[in-house]
């Protein structure tokens, strides 16, 4: 089995809760804050994983190239959240998470454009069918 599998499924279901989470976590708080807050709660958890694996020291040797692409995942994953959040807080989760997982099909392309990342015809058929299933979902 693929050493990426476990952790991807255990990723998909974890991000499956926040959906669920999320939605009743923004019925009467702005999302906004909402977001905010979830941010600082998983900023500790992980500042508490990496205490726990001994591995917080290691902030320090992170190269400047490398902090400024995590920087801007950084930002590109709280903007994620912000909208995210706003989503939820507007819409259905089951209509929200699919047309949220059209971040695959972006991921995809923008990874051949710009990584040189291959699209064989059975991946671009998948991503059309992530495309299709998202506008099934959203229109039920």
């Amino acid at each position: 089995m693929n050493a990426w599998l476990i952790p991807a499924l255990l990723s998909a279901a974890f991000a499956g809760l926040v959906a669920i989470f999320g939605k009743v976590g923004v019925r009467d708080v702005d999302s906004t804050i909402a977001t905010t807050a979830r941010s600082l709660v998983m900023s500790l958890f992980l500042v508490i994983v990496m205490c726990f694996r001994g591995s917080i020291t290691q902030l320090g040797t992170i190269p400047g190239k490398s902090w400024l692409f995590v920087l801007l995942a950084g930002v590109a994953g709280a903007l994620s959240w912000l909208f995210y959040f706003e989503a939820l807080k507007n819409g259905d989760a089951s209509k929200v998470a699919p047309v949220d997982r059209l971040s695959v099909v972006i991921t995809a392309v923008l990874a051949w454009i710009f990584l040189g990342e291959k699209v064989s015809a059975s991946v671009a058929a998948g991503l059309v069918l992530i495309v299709i299933g998202a506008l099934l979902v959203t229109r039920g």
